[in-house]
């Protein structure tokens, strides 16, 4: 397992859904234990709840079939993710 530098060496920490995001894709870069889709599944969930909260008109809907779409992604992320801290 590569050494990956993290809070507990740097000391910063991500303020921002961006900055967890960007720190998350950092973190596992190339690591072939996570499904691919799932490196980029918090963006694409922080779409739509920015769609759901923020947004009007026609655009501003996210259908339910979506939203299943992105519990059951969430799961899948959250068992994962779950996997992951369990190797360290």
């Amino acid at each position: 397992m590569r050494h990956v530098p993290s809070f507990e060496h740097t000391g910063k920490i991500a303020k921002t859904h961006n900055g967890v995001q960007t720190e998350f894709l950092r973190l596992t870069k190339d690591d072939q234990r996570l499904a691919p889709e799932m490196r980029i599944f918090l963006s694409q969930a922080y779409n739509l709840k920015a769609i759901a909260d923020y947004e009007t008109g026609p655009d501003a809907e996210v259908g339910s079939q979506r939203a299943a779409q992105a519990v059951e992604g969430a799961k899948l992320f959250v068992v994962q993710v779950i996997s992951l801290i369990e190797t360290f």
